[in-house]
Order: C-alpha cells, then sequence, then structure tokens
C-alpha cells in the first residue's frame, strides 16, 4: 500500500524521469500541494522510500536542472504498483475527516451568532478558493486530460459545499 505522497511521486515518475526539483516544480504548477500532504522536504524523502522499495531506480547521466543531483526513473515494479494504487485510490471510498464536521458536531457550545458568522466566513473562503482553483484550471490549457479531471474534480466538490453553505445560511 502506498500513501497519498508516495503514489504522487511514483505517479509523477511513471508519467517520465524527473528530479526532486522538477518533482516539486510540478507539484506546484498542477496545484497538487491543494490534495497533497507534500511539502518540498519530503519529496526527496518520499524517492528515497520508493527506491528502497524498488519502485524507482537512480538514471545514471546529464543534469536537467542545475540543483538536479539524482533523477529517478520507474522501474517495471514501480509501473505496475502505481497502477494498482491509482486503480484503487479511484475505485475505492475511503472515509475522508473534515475539521468542518467536528466543528458542527460542537456547534451547540458557541456563543449565539457565532455559528452564523463561522459559516458566512466559510462560505467567503470557498468562494475564494474555487476562484483560485478556476483561473488555475484555465491557465492550465494544455495539459492531459487527467489533469483537467483533478481541476473538475475540485471545483465540483467547491461548487456542492458553496451551494450547502447557501442552504445554512
Amino acid at each position: 500500500m502506498l500513501t497519498d505522497a508516495e503514489l504522487t511521486v511514483l505517479g509523477l515518475v511513471v508519467e517520465r524521469p524527473r528530479h526532486g526539483y522538477e518533482l516539486d516544480e510540478v507539484v506546484s504548477e498542477r496545484g497538487m500541494r491543494d490534495w497533497t500532504a507534500l511539502g518540498f522536504s519530503s519529496i526527496y524523502y518520499v524517492l528515497g522510500k520508493l527506491r528502497d522499495r524498488g519502485l524507482v531506480a537512480e538514471v545514471d547521466g546529464e543534469r536537467s536542472h542545475p540543483k538536479a543531483k539524482k533523477t529517478y526513473t520507474a522501474t517495471e515494479a514501480g509501473r505496475k504498483t502505481c497502477a494498482a494504487a491509482a486503480e484503487a485510490a479511484i475505485a475505492q471510498l475511503r472515509p475522508v475527516h473534515p475539521p468542518v464536521l467536528v466543528g458542527l458536531a460542537n456547534s451547540p457550545v458557541l456563543p449565539p451568532g457565532r455559528l452564523a458568522a463561522a459559516l458566512a466566513e466559510r462560505a467567503e473562503a470557498v468562494e475564494e478558493r474555487l476562484a483560485e482553483v478556476r483561473r488555475a484550471a484555465a491557465a492550465q490549457a494544455d495539459v492531459p486530460p487527467f489533469v483537467r479531471a483533478i481541476f473538475a474534480y475540485s471545483i465540483a466538490q467547491l461548487e456542492a459545499e458553496a451551494e450547502w453553505l447557501e442552504g445554512m445560511t
């Protein structure tokens, strides 16, 4: 079983051989930090774990980035593991634990009017985030269909939450 961070990094290396700095750039460009807990400092740690499991291997050769020390490519086992983990991640419904549900469960302790204020604040944040994701999606015009699908999913979720929030106020 791969963690979300491991599957994200492995998937990017399966796309094509990459070094850590390029992985960080792609994660930023595609907005992946919004849905993965993958910071720059953890990319090399994750690559090391994947290498130790035989899922990626270091590639000898010319550096494609001045700061790059090692480039990694997926092994055959890495490709198979990535495919199986990606299919499971898509097909299986896993529980998520949004903090908003914990807050709602404890909302009776809020002073009068504070629940409405908190929901209004959340609605504003959701609208701002929705605008950001829409702008990011529009800026990614020449991307593969799977990247467009990621943006579309994020937009649909934010729109659903915005609609829910409208009904709560």
